[in-house]
């Protein structure tokens, strides 16, 4: 199976009401998950994060797409053009 790296960014607008769905929903994912970086700015009310994941497109892009679809959640994505 082809795999790609990717950097997963994500920017929580309301940590406290969505980082639970998204913690969970990381979770779901851990396989695919090498290294996550948080940074909250609680005097902003928002978080921002940084995962770098390993695998199919499929399953980098079911990943994103669950985490686009929390409430509150802003998702982008860049992924290798390499085959690893």
């Amino acid at each position: 199976m082809e795999e790609k790296i990717a950097v997963v960014a994500a920017v929580l607008d309301n940590p406290a009401k969505s980082q639970h769905k998204f913690n969970s929903t990381i979770a779901e994912f851990k396989d695919l998950i090498r290294g996550r970086l948080g940074l909250p700015l609680p005097d902003k009310g928002v978080a921002a994060i940084s995962i770098i994941v390993v695998g199919s497109i499929d399953n980098i892009n079911s990943l994103t797409g669950k985490l686009g679809n929390i409430e509150g959640v802003n998702v982008k994505i860049s992924i290798s053009k390499k085959e690893i």
